[in-house]
């Protein structure tokens, strides 16, 4: 459907300028533009280099583990019939510890693995229903799209690429936004847990 929606858009823009005869343009625009982005992904490999690579110290020195450790509280709250000692728990912890540190790029691997655990504790809980997403893979869902922040890397790095007086200037407003989605998430994701217990849903 996504790429119907951008094929129209496309279309639509090229058909606009080619009535208002800005077609010469939309197509400079779309040139610099071009460049723009490869400006732009240049800079983000710099950010990610470093941040991937100090992600990879904080494991292999034990400092993510004990992190993950750390949020067992948040990880009962929010999943209490996963296992301690399941595999879906160290993959989500390590999945919201990198969201945490705005490392979206880190976190998707372990997103896609702790997915494959709970889609296998799924079926290991005999549940009929195998196109249902369970009540722990809605809920991992809704607190990645929430995604609590610490340190926002990618803006951090937009900005900079664009010339922000202040690129860390987003750093207080991004903590307060993400901690009041977080928030939000995890009382709807309470609220929808209970609404299905009672058999509302």
């Amino acid at each position: 459907m996504l790429n119907y929606i951008w094929a129209f858009m496309i279309l639509a823009g090229i058909l606009y300028a080619a009535l208002t005869g800005n077609l010469t343009s939309m197509t400079e625009t779309v040139l610099d533009s071009a460049g723009e982005a490869v400006s732009l992904c240049l800079s983000m490999a710099g950010v990610v280099s470093l941040w991937m690579g100090l992600m990879e110290i904080a494991e292999q020195s034990g400092l993510v583990k004990a992190l993950c450790q750390g949020i067992d509280p948040l990880l009962n709250l929010l999943f209490p019939r996963i296992p301690r000692q399941h595999k879906a728990r160290e993959y989500i912890a390590t999945n919201f510890i990198a969201n945490f540190l705005g490392l979206g790029w880190a976190c998707t691997p372990a997103g896609l693995k702790a997915m494959e655990y709970l889609a296998e504790l799924k079926r290991e809980r005999g549940d009929e229903h195998e196109t249902v997403a369970s009540n722990e893979m809605c809920t991992f869902l809704v607190m990645n799209i929430s995604s609590l922040q610490l340190i926002p890397v990618n803006m951090i790095a937009y900005r900079q690429q664009y010339g922000s007086a202040n690129p860390a200037g987003i750093i207080v407003p991004a903590i307060l936004a993400t901690c009041g989605s977080s928030l939000v998430a995890i009382c709807f994701c309470k609220w929808m847990a209970m609404r299905k217990d009672r058999g509302a849903l």
